[in-house]
């Protein structure tokens, strides 16, 4: 390939490591003038798949219906004669039996369990703490049958490629595995195979969501709290691109290119191989590091791990806010924190975009959170897609009540927190609201980026690391997104104060460490439970 100096010169453009396997040139990659046409094809193909049905397609049908149904219909039965002791042995019976069912029918369930499961404050807590069994009990595909893969896919035999291929996957997801390998150039790579007939299988499976998720709206607990339809659709949105690796590579190389915009020099991209890359197959560059859940390893080493968290939020958020690209599916797999504090990002099957005037949309919303304006915000969400484009803006002011004085919540009692939960959902959902893709990817890193604080800087002080960040925002990018907004920088007044009353926080309250936040969510929750079970 080339000597170590020459490999550095693609990071003149992109976020890569210093001394990479080779150099990642953009006219070089066969596969990256494909992308944006595959990109558009797949999204082109949701509303075919998740079309609402008036009879089920396929044979696939009958076997999804048995596992789920097996699922579901002991446990009405239990429910109806009264044989849980509570309404939580209740969910959780429900929760165990859903997680059996998603891994009895396969990668398209497990895909879609993995979403749930880090997706906390999204869907029930039973339902997240049950998928989350599901990360880790996907059984790898036969070698002979990931051999047949890349050998179709590259042309040629595995020997003529490969100087070694570990037979054992380093890891296997519902969609994909990744095999350690080296090349017969040298060259140390994983290398990502797509599972057999996944991709048709993903298909069929989301057409039969689609006619199964009507009959949900209401029926069971889990789905009352959401749009089962509108889910499908979603969930559709977000798998379709990871059928096509192709699409992955290209992932890779505009975040990478978005983190050098950004001169975020904390983070690093894997490069991918400008030949071997393939629908079903993916060569890229290997790096090593701390798993990202190894925080005495990281500390042995000497890594500050609060900063890693600091670099965690502002690039993220600067992502999505000023280029409109992150990466959509941050959990401790997907992140290795290196030797020298530096974090690398892996697995770019999932990306969130957003272009023109959802971008707009995305920026009046995050400023309208931290200017206080509720109008603003609700708006916002119009034009992203979460409410109809003829929603009464007022009205969702008022049955929300956006426009009266946030509450502690920790000052109400068991009963008030869950009627006040019911009725918010009930008007979200009166109002026809939906989660769109982006704001989903956002919301879930924001919960993974929440339980990371937890683990790598529990005494963070959050207000100030907010103060912080609204500084270098404004500093950094606050003449471009003014420009953009139509707004003069200087008139934009950060709301302090707001963002405290949207922790339930008096104004007078100047520090609040992960700690002190996790010790008043116990105690909301315990609230809620103790008066769901009948105890307050």
């Amino acid at each position: 390939m080339t000597d170590s100096a020459e490999m550095a010169s693609d990071r003149s453009w992109a976020a890569f490591t210093e001394s990479g396997p080779w150099t990642l040139e953009r006219d070089d990659a066969r596969w990256l003038p494909l992308a944006a046409t595959l990109r558009r094809r797949a999204q082109d193909e949701v509303p075919t798949l998740t079309a609402p049905r008036r009879f089920p397609s396929g044979s696939r049908v009958f076997t999804v219906v048995r596992h789920l149904g097996g699922a579901v219909l002991p446990w009405l039965a239990r429910k109806k004669l009264n044989r849980f002791p509570t309404s939580e042995a209740s969910r959780l019976d429900l929760s165990d039996r859903l997680r059996r069912a998603a891994e009895a029918l396969g990668p398209t369930y497990i895909k879609l369990g993995q979403i749930i499961s880090s997706g906390e404050g999204l869907f029930p807590p039973e339902l997240v703490s049950e998928f989350k069994k599901c990360r880790d009990q996907v059984p790898a595909e036969p070698f002979a049958a990931v051999k047949l893969t890349v050998e179709q896919d590259l042309g040629a035999r595995l020997g003529d490629i490969f100087e070694s291929f570990e037979e054992t996957p380093i890891a296997a997801a519902s969609i994909a595995q990744v095999h350690a390998a080296r090349l017969r150039t040298g060259e140390e790579v994983v290398v990502k195979v797509q599972r057999p007939q996944v991709s048709s299988l993903v298909r069929k499976d989301l057409k039969v969501m689609a006619w199964l998720a009507p009959f949900l709206v209401g029926r069971i607990p889990v789905a009352a709290l959401a749009n089962p339809p509108a889910l499908v659709e979603l969930f559709a949105e977000t798998i379709v691109e990871e059928l096509d690796f192709r699409i992955e590579a290209a992932n890779m190389v505009d975040v990478a290119a978005m983190l050098h915009d950004l001169e975020q020099d904390r983070y690093v991209t894997p490069r991918p191989h400008p030949e071997l890359v393939t629908r079903r197959v993916l060569v890229m560059e290997r790096v090593h590091g701390f798993n990202f859940d190894d925080v005495a390893g990281m500390h042995d080493a000497g890594i500050d791990t609060e900063a890693v968290i600091r670099t965690a939020m502002v690039a993220f958020m600067e992502g999505a806010i000023v280029e409109g690209i992150f990466h959509g599916d941050l959990h401790g797999g997907n992140l290795l924190v290196l030797d020298d504090g530096r974090t690398a990002l892996l697995d770019y099957g999932i990306v969130g975009r957003l272009d023109g005037p959802r971008r707009n949309a995305f920026l009046r919303l995050m400023l309208g959170a931290t200017t206080n304006d509720p109008k603003g915000q609700v708006e916002a969400l119009r034009d992203l897609g979460a409410l109809p484009v003829d929603t009464d803006v007022a009205a969702v002011i008022s049955d929300l009540r956006l426009d009266q004085e946030v509450i502690d919540p920790t000052t109400l009692t068991g009963e008030e927190m869950v009627k006040e939960v019911q009725r918010v959902v009930k008007a979200m959902l009166g109002y026809g609201a939906k989660l769109p893709k982006e704001l989903m990817l956002y919301v879930k890193n924001l919960v993974f980026l929440d339980g990371a604080i937890a683990r790598l800087a529990p005494d963070l002080d959050l207000i100030g690391e907010v103060t912080n960040i609204s500084m270098l925002f404004a500093m950094k990018h606050g003449e471009r997104l003014g420009r953009e907004l139509g707004l003069n920088p200087s008139d934009v007044e950060f709301d302090m104060d707001g963002v405290k009353a949207s922790m339930g926080l008096d104004p007078s309250v100047n520090r609040l460490t992960y700690r002190e936040l996790q010790e008043r969510r116990a105690l909301i929750q315990k609230r809620m439970a103790d008066h769901v079970e009948g105890r307050d």
